[in-house]
């Protein structure tokens, strides 16, 4: 998957990074390289969250989910 991130420098110096794509997906860096280390791990961290509430909100959550390759 391929998000864009916005870099902006904040008043105190350090580099923020956003998703826009991702509500609330925020991070920073003190420079634009560990800015983007950074919001990289946040953008994972904000994927797994949102699978958790889908299988929390599935109305099957409570049963094993089975793989089947055909």
């Amino acid at each position: 998957m391929v998000f864009h991130v916005t870099l902006t420098k904040a008043e105190d110096g350090w580099v923020v990074a956003e998703c826009p794509a991702l509500p609330g997906c925020v991070s920073q860096g003190k420079d634009e390289q560990e800015a983007i280390t950074n919001i990289k791990e946040a953008i994972s961290g904000w994927l797994w969250a949102e699978d958790q509430k889908a299988l929390a909100e599935s109305p099957h959550s409570d049963q094993p989910e089975i793989l089947v390759s055909v």
